[in-house]
């Protein structure tokens, strides 16, 4: 199943619906958002009141109204997150909606959306069973749009190398060799796999990545719906390769949201869900996260 710029671009309605009522400021863990602070981006203004800093006068508003405004300002703060997209071989399958693979795009341009339109910057490493596609962190839509380029691009170059028969094999910990350079310390690594064959340095990888870096993981996955029994199941890649996956039983709106990956929590997106459903899980989740 190919992906598609159109699809993704999309997908900027579904994330700004289910981000309508973001939190007001930034708490350890979560995404951040847009903060009221005393730096040069003017945030709101508002009629004065007793103990302001008349330096912040608005002298437009105060001319228009007749009353003192005040300009507010947005904190100053260089938000920049990496997004990190598993195109292995292993994540070229799925059994409903779409090939895990797309999932994984269509949950970090969500959240990549988010992103961007709380004034942050994001980039993209995009891991191929081939060179890897790699989007340098950039603001505002225009960098939006080259992520989704890049999406696109590196998933199509997996897809032909995989009908091919072409697959280096590296794990998921190799991938990543490549995140902490692309970002500057402080910064987010959000990482949407299957992780399928992650290698076992993938700890360490993490653990190092998050020494000067915030690692976010996102667990695409394949879950049963209410007309599919308990079992084995044989799947079929786009190689012709088969695979065999166990479905337990549990459905994806009763599972729990978070499942630990080397101690690290990782947010469970199932790939056969509804996009309207993935984008409010996303939600949920980064909203749990800001209460913590």
């Amino acid at each position: 199943m190919s992906l598609s710029s159109e699809a993704l671009i999309g997908l900027r309605r579904v994330a700004l619906s289910a981000y309508a009522k973001p939190p007001v400021a930034a708490l350890p863990g979560g995404f951040l958002t847009r903060k009221r602070g005393q730096g040069v981006e003017v945030a709101d203004v508002r009629e004065y009141v007793a103990g302001d800093d008349i330096r912040h006068l608005d002298r437009g508003t105060t001319a228009r109204t007749g009353r003192l405004h005040i300009r507010q300002f947005q904190e100053e703060r260089d938000r920049v997150s990496l997004l990190v997209a598993d195109f292995r071989a292993p994540m070229f399958w799925g059994m409903q909606r779409a090939f895990l693979s797309v999932a994984a795009a269509e949950a970090l341009v969500l959240i990549g959306w988010h992103l961007i339109e709380s004034g942050g910057r994001v980039g993209l490493l995009a891991i191929t069973v081939d060179t890897p596609v790699i989007i340098p962190p950039r603001g505002r839509t225009r960098g939006m749009l080259d992520v989704i380029g890049g999406l696109v691009q590196a998933h199509a170059i997996s897809l032909t190398a995989i009908q091919a028969g072409q697959d280096e094999g590296r794990t998921l910990a190799q991938a990543l060799t490549s995140a902490e350079r692309l970002t500057p310390p402080g910064s987010e690594i959000i990482i949407a796999s299957g992780f399928d064959q992650p290698g076992d340095a993938l700890a360490d990888r993490l653990d190092q990545l998050a020494h000067r870096r915030s690692p976010r993981l996102v667990l695409i996955t394949e879950r049963k719906t209410r007309e599919m029994p308990r079992g084995w199941y044989p799947i079929r890649f786009s190689d012709g390769q088969q695979k065999r996956v166990y479905l337990d039983g549990t459905e994806s709106e009763d599972s729990d949201i978070y499942q630990k990956i080397d101690a690290h929590p990782a947010l469970v997106l199932n790939a056969s869900d509804p996009i309207d459903t993935t984008g409010r899980r996303i939600s949920a989740a980064f909203s749990e996260r800001y209460a913590a």
